[in-house]
């Protein structure tokens, strides 16, 4: 019975928790006119480089419906572009524009910051702890 509480109430922390960070991820980036899901892809692209507009859903945690959604805001404010695959017509990627890169070189410290604020009060060890605990606490989930 304790573990069946204490796991009631650990569902209950990691749940909030995740809330309030997510929260926090999305009032720093709103102050970019973007939303959570944009910084993300923009994220991905930035570091990772053009990909596949149907791998981005799976790379980023969003539906693919979503995504083409996604791509088509962020080529409105032109920060992505569309690039056919020369040897498949099927595949398109999506592609960081110059504007878009800018944009990312300009923020990505600002919210690299906000993401070691939130962590502050833990040491890197503790951080790892976490890091593996959840992951572990995750695949089990996924497992059931």
């Amino acid at each position: 019975m304790e573990l069946a509480n204490e796991a009631l109430k650990a569902v209950t922390v990691i749940l909030r928790a995740s809330q309030v960070i997510e929260d926090a991820i999305r009032k720093d980036v709103a102050n970019y006119g973007l939303n959570p899901t944009e910084f993300s892809v923009l994220e991905l692209l930035y570091h990772k480089g053009e990909q596949p507009i149907q791998m981005i859903g799976k790379k980023v945690l969003i539906s693919s419906s979503s995504i083409t959604y996604v791509v088509d805001k962020l080529e409105q404010k032109k920060y992505v572009r569309r690039k056919g695959c020369p040897e498949d017509r099927r595949v398109t990627y999506a592609v960081l524009t110059n504007e878009g890169k800018a944009l990312m070189e300009r923020i990505f410290p600002q919210h690299e910051l906000k993401i070691r604020e939130i962590f502050q009060d833990l040491h890197t060890d503790e951080i790892k702890d976490t890091i593996s605990l959840i992951k572990r606490i995750g695949l089990r989930a996924k497992r059931l």
